[in-house]
């Protein structure tokens, strides 16, 4: 044999014995990234992947040129919610200085915090007037109601989110009930009552399953879905004797309904609807949707369940036939509405509107947004949202709520979280932070839902072990999660 064809054959051996000793080797670190042991050579490896995703997907690399001026802007809140939008306004070109009231441990590491009341809303018109404010993103419900932005427009500051009366959709089950029953739209059969005693007949009379909720805003938490006579018999006693406070002078006794929850979003500017990515939140404290009810414990988007039929079902039918109601009766609704949908053999049904981004679904939601935020919300607010495109990121986004121990009742506050630096590096992942608050150098757990640990991934497995991951190497034993987040997903 010639000297230089058996060189070439050798060198092609070596080539192939390297590529194939290669692909065991990464195959092995991969294993081990999925048990928590993440080496430096795979997040280097894993980065690189995240790298190139991001390379394809438009609003994942460099930011845009600005289309319009810069502006200062102040988000109102403090939760995982408000970290997430934060997180996606500061990455704007329109974005000048960001502000946050009150904010969290998390925010302040990408906005000034400012020791404001949201729901004051003569002092935040004030201090926005000061600061020179240009928009104001309103993020709890709670503001919303107080109806913060009437009086932000009163004293001619742009906000983003609906006023007192159509935040009313949130505020009052009841209300949303009124409103469904004027458009058409479908949703669950139901009664009112004020009356303990005329509550409970009701509850003998339809028997159980039963869903028992107080009227007002509850934190996500009042809502029953009561299984038993006795179980909805005891919600009834608890809200009408003032568990809820004034949020339960009111009850609202619906139907089950049977199926598989979604969480739909839309912009809307009082006329035109842009919807959004879909996403399904986990309400249950514990694993296998067991325990209490919470105000979320983990989200992904998308929902498989929501598919092109049902999002176009869900808004001909329940969205803006609301919309179109809304402005009839001048009270238009112009922010982000957040339908949840009970998905069942007739389609899609109204489970309940909230009047702001869900949370924890807001965080996947930022996660797979591949367009500047700030104009969508800006158009919202002045009503031009027609000339707003908005575009998604097809990678999965996943999130767990990382809660503090007897959550979603009581719980201690002050305690030590170590080991986000290292929860951070995990490639793919955001941590957003919900109940948090510096102590020094030191983080400590100041709520009840504490940490939103959030991935993206080529795939929803990957995005899952990804946050997992993160999970594994934070360090705060009076924490606890769901292990189980996008089961649903995951067993299509």
């Amino acid at each position: 044999m010639d000297l230089l064809p058996a060189t070439l054959i050798a060198l092609a051996l070596i080539v192939l014995a390297g590529t194939v000793f290669w692909r065991g080797w990464t195959l092995r670190l991969r294993m081990r990234a999925l048990k928590g042991e993440m080496t430096e050579v795979q997040r280097e490896k894993l980065a690189l992947e995240v790298a190139l995703a991001a390379a394809s997907n438009p609003g994942d690399g460099e930011a845009p040129e600005p289309k319009g001026e810069r502006m200062d802007i102040l988000i109102l809140g403090g939760g995982g919610r408000e970290h997430a939008l934060a997180w996606a306004v500061a990455r704007s070109p329109l974005c000048g200085k960001l502000y946050a009231a009150p904010g969290n441990a998390g925010i302040a590491q990408v906005a000034e915090c400012a020791a404001l009341d949201p729901e004051d809303g003569a002092a935040v018109a004030a201090w926005c007037q000061a600061h020179g404010i240009g928009f104001v993103i309103v993020g709890p419900e709670a503001p919303l109601a107080a109806g913060v932005v009437d009086i932000l427009s009163e004293a001619g500051i742009l906000a983003f989110g609906p006023g007192r009366e159509a935040a009313r959709l949130e505020a009052s089950k009841a209300f949303t009930k009124e409103i469904c029953d004027a458009c058409g739209a479908p949703t669950a059969a139901y009664a009112r009552f004020t009356d303990r005693a005329a509550a409970l007949d009701y509850v003998r009379a339809e028997g159980a399953p039963i869903v028992i909720k107080a009227d007002g805003l509850a934190a996500g938490k009042g809502v029953v879905v009561a299984m038993t006579e006795a179980e909805a018999e005891a919600a009834v006693e608890d809200m009408l004797s003032g568990a809820f406070g004034e949020a339960g002078a009111e009850v609202v006794i619906e139907e089950f309904m049977a199926g598989e929850e979604a969480s739909f979003f839309v912009l809307t500017d009082g006329e035109a609807v842009v919807p959004l990515a879909t996403a399904q939140d986990h309400k249950r404290a514990f694993d296998g949707n067991e325990g209490p009810n919470t105000g979320g414990m983990g989200a992904y988007s998308p929902a498989p369940v929501m598919t092109a039929e049902m999002e176009r079902r869900a808004l001909d039918e329940i969205v803006r036939p609301t919309i179109v109601e809304m402005a009839r009766r001048g009270t238009p609704y112009k922010g982000v509405l957040y339908a949840g949908l009970m998905i069942g053999e007739t389609g899609p049904r109204l489970v309940e509107y909230n009047a702001r981004f869900g949370d924890p679904e807001c965080q996947v939601l930022m996660l797979r947004l591949a367009t500047d935020i700030v104009p969508a919300l800006v158009a919202c607010a002045k009503g031009t949202l027609d000339d707003v495109p908005m575009h998604w990121a097809e990678d999965p986004a996943l999130t767990v709520v990382m809660a503090a121990e007897g959550y979603p009742g009581s719980y201690e506050k002050g305690s030590e979280i170590k080991g986000l630096d290292e929860a951070a590096k995990v490639p793919g992942v955001t941590v957003f932070h919900a109940g948090t608050k510096a102590g020094g150098d030191r983080i400590l757990a100041n709520g009840g839902r504490v940490l939103n640990v959030s991935a993206r991934g080529e795939t929803l497995e990957e995005a899952r072990d990804r946050a997992y991951a993160a999970i594994s190497v934070i360090d705060w034993p009076e924490g606890f999660w769901r292990s189980d987040i996008a089961w649903r997903a995951l067993e299509r």
